[in-house]
């Protein structure tokens, strides 16, 4: 019996980048992988479930302007 595994790369399926171990298990999918990262998705949604590959009623900052911080053009005239 091997005592150690290889370690595969962890990075989230949206966009690519490098997430931790705990990240992936804790929001993670059952396989603990992650579909969405605090760089791509925000908090509230990947509390909710986003990071596990949930569809989540909070709006997606990347489909929906002026959410969750960003700046919709009507505002910065």
């Amino acid at each position: 019996m091997p005592l150690f595994t290889e370690a595969k790369p962890r990075e989230c399926g949206h966009c690519g980048r490098h997430v931790t171990h705990d990240f992936c298990r804790v929001y993670g999918d059952s396989d603990d992988r992650v579909h969405r990262c605090r760089k791509c998705d925000t908090t509230v949604r990947i509390q909710q479930g986003s990071a596990a590959g949930r569809n989540v009623r909070t709006p997606d900052p990347q489909t929906s302007p002026g959410r969750h911080g960003n700046e919709p053009e009507r505002w910065s005239q």
